[in-house]
């Protein structure tokens, strides 16, 4: 259950510094009653990551973050273990050959190049004041990866059924969207004298053009992390079905959102919800929460919780950062706890930063939040692929089912 810290509900254990950021945001006016830390919360860029609060009359666009849109997709795709090869090394040497990952990385090869032109298209088409680098970032890295936490993996429940999972969002047009806007309100920070404990607080008001123009820029962005996201899974469906040789009859994806803010109903009026970090989970609500490489991934069902803004996590959250996770782990010990599955082994140096020791336990947060959601099924990987931040050759791990 949650405790409360002055004006924030916090679930599970979470640090002081991480306290602290969620203190200054709800101390803004326009913050209406209390600041929601869900248990994977840690700090961020402005707001934590792992934050719900509802406003009225202004919105943080920093809070929201530079990732506008991303969230995860899980498709149970109608097979079971005993139908998969015994390695996975092939399969995994695919998905990475036939979907783009690592910074900046895009440009599909072949038929899907049409397909995705033809959905940008349509996403584009009010945007015809845009110059034509947005439109060769909108293009070009549709249906990419990134890299990061972002990942694909496959994944067994406890009837040994086959899951697809993945994590990206809408990639460097949206970064450029919401750093354009955050600028924005920092400059109109300083032109109306406006003194914030924390520069990334800065705001934009409801009614203004800048608030409208970075409303539109927030949903357009979602729309094409949503369909970027339908068109990667459709992929490693496409890739399953050939390694398999025989057609897929999956279920319909599980596709939700966690960097976003939009216009819901709580305490008696409209507010704008803005979920940092965190899924809807509202009642019936289906949503994935993954944890760290290696771990399990939940598939859960919203209680509906009106003290969580009807929210729960988006994953396990980190405990050490980047930094300190690539000086104070080895590659020794990301060798030893991704034994079994197919991995990106040949890049384990690079992998260090989203080493599984670098994030909280994925079943303690799924424990502090048993309030928030229902969990459906607990998936088991045996598959994992990351993109890294310098595009190299890689060689997949070992894996057997």
């Amino acid at each position: 259950m949650p405790t409360m810290h002055n004006n924030v509900m916090v679930w599970g254990l979470i640090e002081d510094a991480t306290l602290q950021q969620a203190a200054r945001l709800s101390r803004l006016p326009f913050v209406v009653g209390h600041v929601a830390l869900m248990p994977d919360a840690h700090v961020g860029f402005g707001s934590t990551i792992g934050t719900v609060f509802a406003t009225s009359g202004a919105i943080i666009p920093a809070a929201i973050g530079v990732d506008i849109g991303c969230g995860m997709v899980a498709q149970r795709l109608g097979i079971c273990a005993n139908d998969l090869p015994d390695g996975l090394d092939r399969l995994h040497h695919l998905i990475q050959e036939s979907i783009p990952a690592g910074v900046g990385r895009g440009h599909l090869d072949g038929a899907r190049v049409s397909e995705a032109d033809a959905t940008i298209d349509r996403l584009l088409a009010t945007r015809r004041d845009w110059d034509d680098r947005d439109r060769t970032r909108a293009y070009s890295q549709f249906a990419s990866l990134g890299s990061g936490n972002h990942f694909i993996e496959l994944s067994l429940d406890e009837h040994d059924d086959v899951w697809a999972v993945l994590h990206s969002g809408s990639r460097g047009i949206g970064n450029a969207l919401a750093t354009k806007h955050i600028e924005c309100a920092k400059g109109l920070m300083r032109q109306y004298f406006i003194e914030l404990d924390d520069q990334d607080l800065a705001y934009l008001v409801e009614g203004t053009d800048e608030f409208r123009a970075y409303i539109d820029d927030m949903e357009w962005a979602q729309a094409y992390a949503f369909a970027s996201r339908g068109a990667i899974m459709d992929e490693v469906v496409r890739q399953v079905a050939h390694v398999l040789g025989r057609e897929l009859h999956p279920d319909p994806a599980i596709n939700c959102h966690h960097n976003y803010t939009v216009k819901e109903h709580h305490g008696n009026r409209d507010v704008w919800l803005t979920r940092k970090g965190a899924i809807r989970a509202g009642e019936g609500d289906l949503g994935v929460i993954p944890g760290s490489m290696g771990t399990s991934t939940y598939i859960v069902q919203g209680r509906g919780s009106v003290s969580s803004y009807m929210s729960s996590s988006h994953g396990a959250g980190r405990r050490l950062s980047r930094t300190e996770a690539r000086r104070t782990l080895t590659v020794e010990s990301l060798n030893e706890q991704m034994q079994g599955l197919a991995w990106n082994a040949s890049d384990a140096k690079s992998l260090l930063d989203e080493h599984p020791d670098a994030y909280k336990p994925i079943a303690e947060v799924m424990a502090a939040q048993q309030d928030l959601v229902e969990v459906v099924h607990e998936l088991r990987q045996i598959l994992n692929y990351k993109g890294v931040e310098a595009p190299r050759v890689r060689r997949s791990g070992n894996a057997r089912v």
